[in-house]
């Protein structure tokens, strides 16, 4: 007997949908996410509190879930997957209740008013991929044990107070693509193994306090094989730029403004395949720019105001400034 093939239809979709949704309105949100989250909940300020009703995070009966929370079923229970609670004034210490909620793979709480440190109970995260805290008031040291956050891809903590040496522990999160430091008081020199992040896409360490030299960081061989953009301006690195920094084969954007570096530009540079935007004003430069420059096929711009090259040097593109927003690069 041949057996009747039933179509998969968009009508069979949208019933699979209908059931996801009340199997995850019929399950028990876990009691340590509800009690982390009503703990949240008492700390923050009348902005959030007013949104968040009744003391089941991801809806109870006829109430939606928490503004901000997203919740999945896991099992028999739903988890707390996202928390996003951003541009809404929360003032006072980073809530460490957020650690508890392990199943975490986004938090953002960027542009509020945070202070104090990030605990270091942070590492407990082991799922989060997304950790966006730019734009607070955050204060000391970035704590090591975000290098114990092995799926985190995208890592925001710019525009804040925090101070001390860039933890080296970074260099142990194996899928980070982009890492935003800038805007920071940090201090010393940025960790060379960071160039072992096979997947980082872009670096930016700009508006600090650091110091070193460029040949120090791509020191070892191989180094951000998929770097696209490099920014260490407005710090303090000195020396020049290395013929080697060639081999960063995906860059594209190089930003070297308002340092201490000196010396002649290396022609190797310009065989950057896809160099696109290159910045060195306001350094102690000198010479002449190697002509293979003028005649790169994706130059758009290169800023050389500020130095000591010889007369009649001239630079590419008009000036402006560039801004990148980190929206354009949050998935």
């Amino acid at each position: 007997m041949a057996r009747m093939r039933i179509p998969f239809t968009s009508l069979s979709l949208s019933l699979l949908f209908a059931l996801s949704i009340l199997n995850l309105a019929h399950c028990k949100t876990l009691k340590r996410d509800v009690k982390a989250l009503n703990e949240i909940k008492a700390s923050l300020g009348w902005r959030v509190v007013y949104a968040w009703v009744g003391d089941d995070p991801c809806g109870d009966g006829d109430l939606p879930p928490w503004s901000g929370v997203t919740c999945s079923t896991v099992g028999d229970y739903r988890v707390v997957t996202e928390l996003e609670v951003y541009a809404v004034s929360i003032v006072g210490p980073f809530p460490t209740a957020v650690t508890s909620l392990l199943d975490l793979t986004r938090l953002d709480l960027h542009n509020n008013k945070l202070t104090g440190p990030i605990p270091p109970q942070i590492g407990r995260l082991k799922r989060l991929k997304i950790l966006n805290l730019r734009w607070n008031k955050l204060q000391d040291a970035i704590p090591p044990e975000i290098g114990e956050l092995k799926s985190l891809t995208h890592l925001y903590l710019s525009f804040n107070n925090f101070k001390g040496e860039i933890p080296k522990e970074l260099a142990d999160l194996p899928d980070l693509r982009y890492l935003y430091l800038h805007e920071n008081r940090l201090m010393g020199r940025i960790p060379p193994e960071l160039g072992t992040l096979q997947n980082l896409r872009h670096l930016d360490a700009g508006n600090n306090h650091l110091v070193g030299t460029i040949r120090e960081l791509i020191r070892f061989e191989g180094c951000f094989p998929l770097l696209r953009n490099l920014y260490l301006n407005n710090n303090y690195f000195t020396g020049g730029i290395p013929a080697q920094l060639a081999n960063l084969s995906s860059l594209e954007i190089l930003y070297l403004s308002h340092n201490k570096m000196s010396g002649v530009i290396p022609s190797s540079v310009a065989h950057i395949p896809k160099l696109t935007y290159l910045y060195l004003d306001h350094n102690q430069f000198s010479g002449r720019i190697p002509e293979p420059f003028y005649k790169h096929p994706f130059l758009k711009e290169m800023y050389i105001e500020g130095n000591a090259f010889r007369p009649g040097v001239n630079p590419i593109g008009l000036h402006k400034v560039l801004e990148v927003s980190d929206s354009d690069f949050l998935v």
